[in-house]
């Protein structure tokens, strides 16, 4: 039985991740529609084409390997004398067309985020409700302390907090509370637990519970959603930085295992639970990839959206050509790293890393 679960499960799985892929090109798509802009070829996939369909000017294909998608549009790395090319539109419309698949990955990942949040009785607070014996904290917190920051880090849910005390480089920190309704900046220092050789912060407090229903559902929905957005951009800032390493970021076959693991866990206790770590886990991914590609480098939309910045500076497109060019680089370089992330999610894979 649990076999039939888990198997249905690596089909939902497959199914969640096209959905991904097919939103963010759908975003593209349809706002490359309304926009009137020809819009050559929509496709599923990458690789050799399985299925084909024409309807009016735009071929619909799915192909052999389900690994991404593209929707090709007249004019975009060249010069185009069709009056509906995307080079010859407004800037402002251009814009709005390469972020568009950014948008829709992030609203999948809202959508994703209260399908996990649904079943919950209750969603926890940044409020201290009780300390736990002996805690170190207690020295300095309050019950009834709602904590908003952690060295300088927003808190808007519990997990901004766990995100916040998870990557401190120390157990002595600034926090910044409201405490009778007064905000107040203090030094908070926490207990520490060994594992793996190395001094983990223990977080010796519980916090209040909040009741599910519908309006504290939307506002947790949309805080939890941002609260995401946030540690991707806070963990690509940290490998920028050095504060993360290179064994700390995974690949797709890393993603892969990550989803596995997830998946087998909740399994543990029930189906429902091995669904709902799989969408969750989903919900990572959809916003870590709307939030990946409005970085602003070569190939990805938000290089793009650089590009369009500057001509609406200078009232000029940069020449389609050397947009071109650049995008080639960028590309190039971002296979060679995802080259490089996958070589090293083998090497964990089988070290047991």
């Amino acid at each position: 039985m649990i076999k039939i679960e888990a198997a249905l499960l690596i089909i939902i799985g497959i199914l969640l991740f096209e959905l991904i892929i097919f939103l963010h090109e759908f975003g593209h798509f349809i706002t490359a529609k309304k926009s009137g802009v020809k819009v050559n070829e929509f496709a599923l996939g990458m690789g050799p084409k399985v299925l084909k369909y024409q309807k009016g000017e735009t071929l619909y294909s799915l192909r052999l390997f389900p690994i991404g998608g593209f929707c090709a549009m007249e004019g975009e790395d060249e010069a185009s004398d069709d009056e509906r090319a995307f080079g010859n539109k407004a800037v402002w419309k251009r814009m709005i067309i390469v972020v568009a698949g950014a948008v829709m990955n992030i609203i999948l990942g809202f959508l994703l985020m209260m399908i996990t949040l649904a079943p919950n009785s209750y969603f926890a607070s940044t409020t201290i409700s009780v300390f736990a014996d002996n805690a170190v904290s207690s020295k300095t917190l309050r019950v009834g302390d709602e904590i908003t920051s952690i060295n300088g880090y927003p808190i808007l849910t519990s997990t901004d907090m766990s995100f916040a005390l998870a990557t401190a480089t120390s157990n002595k920190m600034s926090m910044t509370v409201i405490r009778n309704g007064e905000k107040k900046d203090i030094q908070v220092k926490f207990g520490t637990i060994k594992r793996d050789d190395k001094d983990l912060i223990q977080l010796d407090f519980k916090v209040d519970p909040i009741e599910n229903n519908f309006v504290t559902l939307i506002t947790q929905t949309f805080k939890s959603t941002i609260s995401m957005v946030k540690m991707v951009w806070a963990s690509l800032f940290g490998l920028i930085t050095g504060q993360f390493g290179l064994n700390e970021v995974a690949g797709p076959i890393g993603m892969t295992g990550a989803i596995s693991q997830a998946t087998a866990e909740g399994l543990k206790s029930s189906f429902w639970d091995g669904l709902n770590n799989l969408v969750y886990v989903m919900t990572i991914i959809t916003v870590n990839l709307g939030v990946v590609n409005l970085l602003p480098l070569p190939a990805l939309d938000g290089g793009r959206l650089v590009f369009l910045i500057v001509e609406a500076i200078r009232k000029k497109r940069i020449k389609p050509e050397i947009e071109g060019y650049v995008h080639a680089i960028g590309l190039i370089v971002l296979l060679l790293f995802m080259v490089i992330i996958s070589v090293n999610d083998v090497v964990r894979l089988f070290s047991g890393g």
